[in-house]
């Protein structure tokens, strides 16, 4: 028999196709539509598996929201599964993805990919394709960018300055071997190169620092000092002969630099003068000064200009006299310098040009005579190239050579000797910067000298050159100083003095504004093809207590001690001075 439909089947069908139409199409709808709030899935009929539903697999036809199913393949998006968080676009978690309907909204398959509905089809241009991450969980979604909570509320905060100290000078190129310590001639002392040495400025604390003067675009820095104390010696001749006295001494210095956006013009110059009211006759003025110029002409040339003099006075027993004075002969030596260094990279070139003169006065002897020094003035011309390459910001290692002649105003000297000269020095070294520890130059070489006269004979001198400075700890600072060379001399027969001369200095503060300096020097004077040989050595002890920023007060003592071969030459003397520093 066989099985037929039941009566009103008809009916029922019908029914049952217009109530599936109704349920379906608003269900469409809304779907088109970018609701930001989840909205119930409408159930299906008959199975719960979403792609039998949709046919997405076979049709590529859209997959409804919600579903577990990839999405169309014109998205390139797939659909979070059940329970996981969606991602924004900037890629931090979102919202936590809709749970998977088990019954999602059916929709006719079809196998025409352009018959879709036009809502859907809309919906999908609106939506951009994701390269890579999970789909966002709405067609449209508004990003909002707030900055971290550190950068919008951390303050800015400066350590407060105190005092006003001049900036940290720029490197400047070193002078020629010849002239780091030592002058043409043999005037100094070991006490002259262990005082030269200690005037360096001192490490002050902030809070004692002086503030300067600001005029225009540059800040200066005076310094006015007076001293009271006493000399065993002032005359520094031999002891049997020495006539103690009162020592006033004045000094003046003064240091400035520009504060220019680009260049920069920067010197430091002293004056002084030591009077002996119990003993004129040994009352003498000394200074030094060096003016530098820096022209930036580009980003990696610049020219560099400098100015220097010194002053100082020989000491009767000197061998270069070799007679008894009345009074102290003055010798004042200038010159200045111009090169320009070209950087290349790593590789540092300069070129300078160096004029320096020498001058002496004429000297009075203790019979009233005058003795003319005019045969000893002399000009010095030098061509200096240096190349240094920075292996690291903590070690530059150089060479440097430097060609000079030296001209002599007179053709002879007294004695009838032609003393011109040509001389080269090279040298080798490194400039280091062991950051808080030691940094300074060290270098070594050679120097030799032909003359003009057949009677002097050529010398060639080793040459050591050391400017160190080691900060043992914050409070302790220890400079060494070193210096060898030819100088030129008077005496008959000897074509000039090898010297050598070593300083050394340890500075401690006690307090933040008391501070001591201890120091030592050493001296070596061989003059060629004669036998006269000096050793001198010199030793000191300084106090600074401070008692603002623009007043202090310095007690310093200093033992010399040279031993000469030449006869009435060997001296000793004590030094000790007390006084008030002034600094605006």
């Amino acid at each position: 028999m066989r099985a037929g439909p039941i009566a009103g089947w008809r009916r029922r069908g019908l029914h049952g196709l217009i109530l599936t139409a109704a349920v379906a199409l608003p269900g469409s709808q809304a779907e088109a539509q970018s609701s930001p709030t989840p909205r119930p899935a409408t159930p299906t009929f008959g199975s719960t598996n979403p792609s039998s539903a949709t046919g997405a697999g076979s049709t590529g036809g859209p997959t409804l929201r919600g579903s577990g199913a990839s999405g169309d393949a014109s998205t390139g998006a797939a659909s979070p599964s059940e329970g996981a968080v969606s991602q924004t676009d900037d890629g931090s978690a979102g919202t936590p993805a809709r749970r998977r309907s088990l019954a999602p909204v059916a929709r006719p398959a079809t196998s025409a990919g352009n018959n879709r509905n036009p809502t859907d089809l809309l919906r999908l241009r609106a939506i951009p394709p994701r390269r890579f991450g999970v789909a966002t969980t709405r067609p449209v979604r508004s990003i909002v960018q707030t900055p971290p909570p550190d950068l919008r509320l951390t303050p800015v905060i400066r350590n407060a300055v105190v005092g006003a100290p001049l900036p940290t000078p720029s490197p400047a190129p070193p002078p020629a071997p010849s002239l780091t310590l030592l002058p043409l001639a043999g005037i100094g002392t070991p006490g002259a190169f262990l005082g030269a040495a200690l005037r360096r400025p001192l490490v002050v604390d902030e809070a004692y620092a002086p503030l300067g003067i600001k005029l225009g675009t540059f800040t200066f820095l005076p310094v006015f000092q007076q001293s009271v104390g006493y000399d065993t010696n002032p005359d520094q001749i031999t002891a049997n002969r020495a006539k103690g006295s009162l020592a006033l001494r004045t000094e003046g210095e003064l240091a400035f630099r520009s504060d220019w956006s680009s260049h920069e013009l920067a010197g430091e110059l002293r004056g002084g003068y030591l009077d002996f009211p119990d003993n004129q006759a040994a009352s003498r003025p000394n200074g030094a000064g060096t003016v530098r110029l820096r022209l930036d002409a580009n980003r990696s040339t610049t020219v560099d200009v400098e100015t220097r003099f010194l002053v100082e006075t020989q000491r009767p027993g000197s061998p270069d006299i070799n007679a008894t004075l009345s009074n102290r002969p003055i010798v004042a030596s200038y010159g200045t310098t111009i090169g320009v260094t070209e950087t290349f990279n790593r590789l540092q070139v300069s070129l300078r040009g160096l004029i320096d003169r020498s001058e002496f006065e004429s000297a009075t002897l203790s019979n009233g005579a005058i003795l003319n020094q005019s045969d000893r003035n002399l000009n010095q011309y030098g061509l200096r190239l240096r190349a240094s390459y920075e292996i690291s910001p903590v070690i530059s290692p150089f060479v440097d050579v430097l060609a000079d002649t030296r001209v002599y105003d007179l053709r002879t000297d007294s004695n009838g000797i032609r003393r011109n000269s040509d001389g080269i020095t090279v040298t080798g070294g490194a400039r280091v910067a062991l950051t808080r520890f030691v940094s300074g130059e060290v270098s070594a070489g050679l120097q030799h000298r032909t003359y003009v006269d057949p009677g002097l004979k050529d010398l060639t001198a080793p040459i050591v050159n050391a400017a160190l400075i080691w900060t043992a700890s914050p409070l302790t600072t220890v400079r060494l100083n070193a210096a060898t060379g030819i100088i030129e001399t008077a005496v008959a027969g000897s074509s000039g003095v090898l010297t050598k001369a070593v300083t050394l200095e340890v500075q401690h503060d006690l307090l933040r504004n008391l501070s001591i300096t201890l120091g030592g020097g050493y001296l070596a004077s061989d003059y060629d093809r004669v036998n006269i040989t000096e050793r001198g050595f010199s030793a000191t002890a300084r106090l600074d207590y401070r008692f603002n920023r623009w007043l202090s007060m310095r007690g310093s003592y200093i033992y010399q001690q040279i031993d000469s071969s030449s006869a009435g030459s060997s001296f000793s003397a004590n030094t000790w001075l007390l006084g008030l520093r002034v600094t605006p």
